[in-house]
């Protein structure tokens, strides 16, 4: 059984999904996957202190000291629900240290080595980071184009700067592409 509980964030609305064990799903309300991760649930659910489900209590814990603009330290438990190459991405995006940024070309070239091959398309990689089901605490905001692009946040470009700024990124060489442009 599913559960759901919804958090209110300086930045808009968070639903939350747990397996009772994990967090299964971290999604800001207006995020572009949100019915294709959290489904037909958007309506149920309860305030997350009030949930009695002790990942909720965590992944709370660990927004009330992201959103203060400090680095968590620790992860909730989680639990993906995804395909083998987007759990893959997800695995390296959780490895991006809090207040910096790589390349969606970086975690091609991640993938590609660990995989023994000589490239990863960073199109394919976008496409996974778009759809990583845990924002936030799977830190797909701090993935950015190997130019310095702020593209493919599903959550919406202005949440992606407010979020690196909350982190201290210094977004001096980095900047909003011109609408239609790719990775």
């Amino acid at each position: 059984m599913d559960y759901i509980c919804h958090y209110d964030s300086p930045l808009g609305g968070i639903t939350m999904c747990s397996d009772g064990q994990a967090l299964t799903g971290l999604l800001f309300d207006d995020e572009k996957y949100f019915d294709e991760t959290i489904g037909a649930q958007r309506g149920s659910g309860t305030n997350c202190g009030d949930s009695g489900i002790p990942a909720f209590a965590e992944t709370v814990r660990w927004m009330d000291v992201y959103f203060s603009g400090k680095d968590p330290g620790f992860l909730p438990p989680i639990a993906l629900r995804t395909t083998p190459f987007r759990r893959e991405v997800c695995e390296i995006m959780l490895t991006i240290p809090y207040g910096e940024t790589i390349s969606y070309g970086d975690i091609a070239k991640a993938i590609a080595k660990r995989r023994g091959i000589e490239r990863m398309s960073a199109q394919a990689v976008g496409g996974a980071v778009g759809h990583n089901p845990i924002s936030l605490i799977i830190p797909c905001h701090r993935v950015v184009g190997t130019n310095g692009s702020l593209t493919g946040y599903a959550g919406g470009i202005d949440k992606k700067i407010k979020l690196l700024k909350l982190e201290g990124v210094d977004l001096t060489d980095l900047f909003v592409p011109a609408s239609g442009t790719a990775l």
